[in-house]
Formats: structure tokens, sequence, C-alpha cells
């Protein structure tokens, strides 16, 4: 197998551009790559649009922020699609005052759309929404009677996720709950950029222990 590029967060944020698409993982930044994201904030790229579960935890008595958060409150988003947005009262500001566009989308179509995105496919169907604002300007179509909302594919140019492990080919294993979005975003874009807290040498990982194959990751990141 071939060997996968190491590289630092410096090098893996100036590969996203202003205008990109990015896929981050992490659940209310569980399994989010934090280092590469604190790269990113350093580098104040903006215009992003950001496909994420959710914004993140911040706290504006503390200024605790982890995840997305940071990146939320340097105003590098202008186009955010997660599914919700209650642990960053910053995020909602932002909604309320059209400063970021904010998309909010059902939990498990935002994981369909992406896996779409991995799979090649242009979109889902889903019941979920169905007469309810979530259709208002989408494509319904009835199937047996049911009627269902056409969910495009959401696709990205970058994915920042995070693994416990890799090995040097950049097959990766998650743990346990941080696997989220991670393994979902890594099949729906262009550019895969993984930051993980072990790299092993090749054959160390179990075949069965596989979660993302390399032929999905294009440069590791160390934790």
């Amino acid at each position: 197998m071939i060997e996968k590029r190491i590289i630092d967060a410096a090098e893996a944020v100036a590969m996203v551009k202003p205008g990109d698409v990015v896929h981050v993982g992490g659940f209310l930044g569980c399994g989010s790559p934090e280092r590469i994201l604190a790269a990113l904030a350093a580098a104040k790229t903006s215009n992003l649009t950001l496909v994420c579960n959710d914004t993140a935890i911040y706290n504006p008595k503390t200024g605790v922020a982890n995840g997305v958060a940071p990146l939320v409150l340097n105003h590098q988003f202008s186009r955010i699609i997660v599914s919700h947005i209650g642990t960053n009262p910053e995020t909602q500001r932002q909604m309320n005052t059209g400063e970021t566009e904010v998309q909010l989308v059902p939990q498990g179509t935002l994981a369909e759309r992406i896996r779409a995105a991995g799979f090649g496919l242009g979109g889902i169907l889903t019941p979920t929404g169905v007469g309810t604002e979530v259709e208002e300007g989408k494509t319904k179509i009835t199937i047996k009677n049911k009627d269902y909302l056409l969910e495009e594919a959401l696709p990205g140019n970058v994915a920042l996720i995070k693994a416990k492990k890799a090995d040097k080919a950049g097959n990766l294993v998650y743990s346990k709950t941080a696997r989220n979005f991670n393994p979902l975003m890594a099949t729906a874009c262009t550019l895969v950029i993984a930051e993980v807290e072990e790299i092993v040498e090749i054959g160390e990982i179990d075949p069965d222990q596989v979660h993302t194959p390399s032929i999905f990751v294009n440069y590791l990141v160390m934790a």
C-alpha cells in the first residue's frame, strides 16, 4: 500500500480555500478534529460553507468554545448547514440578524444527504418534513399514495475528520461515539484530511476493524 503523507495542521488548512464547502466531523465537538480547526480559526479563511451535525458548544459567559464554534465566532462561514444550533448562541444570533445563512436540516436527513453524495446518488426521498415548513421550495413526490420530499445530495470540497487510529496507508479506526458523521463525510468530499491520535505501521490494523478504508483519505495530521 502507498503511504499517505503526514502533514501538520497549518499545511492542512492551507488547502481550504474561500468558497469551499467544508464537512467537519463531530457531535457537539466529540469526534471533531480540534487541532485542524484551531489552525483554520487562526488562518481566518472565510466565505466557507459548513456542513456539520451542529455548531458545537459556545459559552459566552466563560468564553469556552469547542469544535467549529471558534470559526463561527470569527464569522468564517457564509453558510451553515446543520441539524441544530441550540448549544451555540452565537450561531443563533448570526442567523437571527441575517449575518450568516443557516439551514437547519433534520439530523437523519442530513446524514442521508451526505451518504448520498458518497454513494454517487443525486439525492434521497424522505417523508421527514412533509406537511411542515421544511417542504417549502422542495420537490414533493408521491409513491404508492405516500408523499416524500426530494432532498439533494450534499457533497463537499474538503472533509476535516477525526479518528482514533490510522495506519500509514490511511486506513482509519474511530473510537465509539466519536465515529458519528466522520465515516460518511470521508466518502462525500473531494479532499479528505484526517486528524488522528495514533499512527501505526501498515498491517497493524486488522482489516475487519477498519472503519474508513485508505482510498478515501488524502492526508493525515497528528492530533
